[in-house]
Order: structure tokens, then sequence, then C-alpha cells
């Protein structure tokens, strides 16, 4: 049975994911603070972890930032926030998708089932891509530059084999949405800022980057 942490301080609000997700089939444990959560999380990982933004004490921008550093866990964040500048910076601090409440149960679920597949699942059944420096080893989930391993995340990966699977072609962010993320509609912003992170990781200078490359009005390639 999948297990999911949600990190929320309201008691009302908590209690009801809990409920509504272990009616979906998921083994469910709560936690009112971001230093509460990190103790749960360590003690007894969960499969995914949803947190607040609003929490008391450490925030969730620092308890997703905390738990990125720990551990490459899938993270949903669902938060009243819904401003632009919110939402970029929870998917820049490592959050893997973004839902604003009040959130549909059902909705959620098909998140987080399409979030377990992506982490158990291979885009790619070639051993090597190799890009200059660049290599991916889908097989192995493994990523190097320079021959040094790269820590990426599981969105980050299977992002980077989607691309690697059509070299020099580009995909559009709707379509990344849908191979990636698994949805037939969502936030384009998740995968600029995913493009972002991983520019981060596997450019020498993100910001003219030699490998993922933006194509203006069609979207992103990754080219040789």
């Amino acid at each position: 049975m999948p297990g999911v942490l949600v990190i929320e301080d309201d008691d009302r609000i908590r209690l009801s994911l809990v409920l509504a997700l272990e009616d979906e089939g998921y083994a469910v444990r709560g936690a009112a603070s971001a230093e509460e959560g990190l103790v749960a999380q360590r003690e007894e990982p969960a499969d995914t972890v949803l947190v607040d933004l609003m929490l008391p004490g450490a925030d969730g921008f620092e308890c997703i930032r905390q738990l990125r550093r720990e551990d490459d866990v899938p993270i949903v964040v669902v938060s009243a926030r819904d401003d632009t500048h919110d939402i970029v910076a929870a998917l820049e601090a490592g959050a893997d998708d973004y839902l604003v409440k009040p959130v549909a149960v059902k909705e959620l679920s098909a998140r987080l089932r399409a979030l377990r597949r992506r982490g158990r699942t291979l885009l790619a059944p070639v051993s090597t891509m190799a890009f200059g420096d660049l290599e991916i080893l889908p097989e192995a989930g493994e990523v190097r530059l320079r021959g040094e391993p790269v820590a990426l995340t599981r969105t980050e990966f299977r992002l980077l084999c989607e691309l690697a699977e059509h070299p020099g072609l580009v995909l559009s962010r709707q379509q990344l949405l849908q191979r990636v993320w698994e949805y037939e509609i969502g936030d384009e912003r998740l995968v600029d800022v995913h493009v972002g992170r991983l520019r981060q990781k596997i450019e020498d200078d993100s910001r003219a980057p030699r490998y993922l490359v933006t194509v203006r009005g069609m979207g992103y390639k990754l080219q040789k």
C-alpha cells in the first residue's frame, strides 16, 4: 500500500486529506509542522509527501528544501496560495507538483498515481545516450557530466530522458506535460521550472545552455 505523508498545520484540512486518501487506498500519516514532518519522513519514509506552504516555524519552502536535501521523494504542494511567485518558488525549491486548495481528492489521487508511475518506469530502453560530455544511462537511472554523477530528482531524470529520446527535436511544453507528468491538461510552469533546475545541474552556464535549448515559441530540445 503506497504511503503518503501530509504536512499541514490546519487540523481540519489535515484530517480531511488523511481520511480522503485512505479511502483512495493510501496509507496516510499526518504532521502539523515542517519539523514534525521531517522527523516522520526520516523515521518511516513515505512514497509521496504533501506540503502546505503556510506552516508554523519553518515554512513550506524550507520544508521542501530540507526534504530535497535528504531524499528524492516526490513532493506535492497543496496550498491556498495561488500567486505565480509562490508557485514558481515552491517548484524551484524542489517540489514536483503544485495544487491550489480546495483540492478535489480524485484529482489529487490521479496526480499521486502519476508520480508513482514516473518513479518506477523508465522511458528509454537503450543503455547509454551521449550528448557531448553529458551521459544518460536510463536503465541504471544515472546521469554523468564529464564522468561525474549528477544528482537529479525523479521528475528531472524523466524529463531529461524524454528529451534525450528525441535528440534535436523540439518538444512543446504540452507534449512534455503529457509524456513526463502524464497530465492531459496542466500548468506549463511545471515544465519551465524543471527545465531551469535541470539546466543548473547539467550546464556550465544555465543562462547560455549548451545542451538543453529553448526554441522560442515552440518548446525545448536536447542537442548534441
